[in-house]
Order: structure tokens, then C-alpha cells, then sequence
């Protein structure tokens, strides 16, 4: 067998529609779409989430609550996974990002308390938690809000 002798199974690939070409074709006329309703018109169908006129399910279900559009929303690191830098190192976003600690730096990082800290290291983020600082502090290390 050779590459141009290829072909798909016998069976496996049908010959596109040929609509409105002629009453002998099977599909002139109405071209398979029937006569009228929402189906035959041009564009037509239903849209998502149509229930035949029935209120919908998104309609019928009660709302709560509402989205602040001015949240913010940072990436979090806990205190115990900065172990990996070395001794004295500045860890800053971009060295975190780097180490693959951050994968989304939306509006900036803040570094939660989760873990132990033994290595003395100054930390450049957006925001600390209060007992994150202190673990940082405790050791001897720096933590800066930029």
C-alpha cells in the first residue's frame, strides 16, 4: 500500500446534500426543511435554552446575591512554600511566577500564613496576612508591600 492508494472505509463518507436542485433531485422545492414553522425560515431555530414557550429553567430559578465588579483577586502563596529560595534571596512576583509557585498574576499576590518559614528572605509582594508577616519577621526575613 501506497500513500496515494489510500481511501476512507467503504461506506464511512457520504456525498453532501444537494438542496434545491430540482423536484427529480428528492431535495428541490422545500429543500428537506418541510413547509413553514421556525425550522424552514431562513436563520431559523430555536435559541438556547428554548423550552417551547414554557418559562425557562434560568427564568424559573430565584436570584441571589450580585458580583462586585470591583473585587480583587490575587494569587495566593502560602508562607511554607518559599522554602525553596535560597537564603538572603529577594523573592519578588516574577521570581514566583518563575519557580511556578504563580500561575495567574491577576492583581498582584498575597502571601497566606500556611506553613513554616526557616529561611531569612525578603518578600516583595502586594499583600501579607498579618501571621504570614510575622513568620517572615520571626526569622529574620523582610516583608514589603510594593
Amino acid at each position: 500500500m501506497k500513500l496515494h492508494e489510500l481511501q476512507p472505509a467503504i461506506g464511512s463518507t457520504t456525498a453532501p446534500k444537494r438542496l434545491g436542485r430540482g423536484v427529480g433531485s428528492g431535495l428541490g422545492k422545500t429543500s428537506g426543511k418541510g413547509h413553514k414553522g421556525a425550522k424552514a425560515r431562513s436563520g431559523g431555530g430555536k435559541r438556547p435554552g428554548f423550552e417551547g414557550g414554557q418559562m425557562p429553567l434560568t427564568r424559573r430559578i430565584p436570584k441571589r446575591g450580585f458580583t462586585n465588579i470591583y473585587a480583587k483577586e490575587y494569587a495566593t502563596v502560602n508562607v511554607g512554600s518559599l522554602e525553596i529560595f535560597e537564603d538572603g534571596t529577594v523573592v519578588t512576583v516574577a521570581l514566583l511566577k518563575e519557580a511556578g509557585l504563580v500561575k495567574q498574576v491577576r492583581d498582584g499576590v498575597k502571601i497566606l500564613g500556611g506553613g513554616e518559614l526557616t529561611k531569612k528572605l525578603t518578600v516583595q509582594v502586594e499583600k501579607f496576612t498579618q501571621s504570614a508577616k510575622e513568620k517572615i519577621e520571626g526569622v529574620g526575613g523582610k516583608a514589603e508591600v510594593i
